[in-house]
């Protein structure tokens, strides 16, 4: 028998980190094989048991799949969209799992996204501790004068607080326009589009062009592509996860 702790195997489905699966477990939405489950030490096997989070069974993937898309605009990154919009799974073919984005692109941006249905990657992924690096190339109005590109780079206020320091240089100016480089190591919501109103010159296209280790190099919107193998290892490098899964997927 495959005995896993309960909240290890909510977290490697994707469904919360470890520690919001220990919430969730202990709200009571969480039942096995029929029966609510409150108590976290509790142990299951994943091949055999039936697992369900508010009533919806999870599915358990020994499988693990990664691809890297390019995201184009006009597209949402969630598995369904209640207003028929496609979504980025629409771009990809079935993968025979079921696969969820690691973090977010806004709908009219384009670039690089992580699709895989590894839970404990895609959560440390996104965790705050680990500050993964974001790029963008970024359009915005008008040419940021020398005060609006410090104020990037040092960090604006916003309603979450102040931005975190940022690598901020220009690509490309006119007079109308420019093209910046800006690295981020966290995520808020739409946290460019707010950084360039904040400093007078509205956001009008986001590309991702790099996630941590990762690039688009080679790839056209709407194209996707397996990661390799050595990809695979250096994000779990990159997380503090070895070969196999922590004991600790927070």
């Amino acid at each position: 028998m495959n005995c896993i702790r309960l909240q290890k195997v909510l977290a490697r489905a994707g469904i919360a980190s470890r520690r919001a699966a220990e919430q969730i477990i202990l709200q009571g939405r969480v039942a096995v094989n029929g029966a609510v489950v409150c108590d976290l030490g509790v142990c299951v096997d994943p091949d055999r048991d039936e697992i369900r989070v508010d009533r919806t069974l999870i599915a358990h993937e020994s499988r693990k799949v990664y691809l890297l898309l390019y995201k184009p605009s006009h597209c949402v990154t969630t598995a369904r969209d209640p207003q028929g919009r496609r979504t980025v799974l629409d771009l990809v073919p079935d993968q025979g799992v079921r696969l969820f984005p690691v973090g977010r692109l806004d709908y009219d941006a384009q670039g690089l996204l992580i699709l895989t249905n590894d839970g404990a990657l895609a959560n440390r992924l996104q965790h705050p501790r680990y500050g993964i690096s974001k790029t963008y190339e970024v359009k915005v109005k008008g040419r940021p004068d020398r005060n609006a590109l410090n104020r990037l780079r040092s960090g604006v206020e916003l309603e979450e607080g102040r931005t975190a320091p940022a690598d901020v240089r220009v690509l490309k100016s006119s007079s109308n326009a420019s093209w910046l480089r800006i690295v981020l190591h966290q995520g808020w919501n739409r946290q460019i589009k707010r950084m360039g109103d904040a400093v007078g010159h509205p956001v009008l296209k986001i590309r991702r062009v790099g996630y941590g280790t990762l690039t688009l190099e080679r790839m056209a919107p709407g194209s996707f592509r397996l990661l390799e193998p050595y990809e695979v290892r250096r994000l779990y490098r990159l997380v503090g996860l070895g070969e196999e899964r922590s004991e600790e997927d927070e």
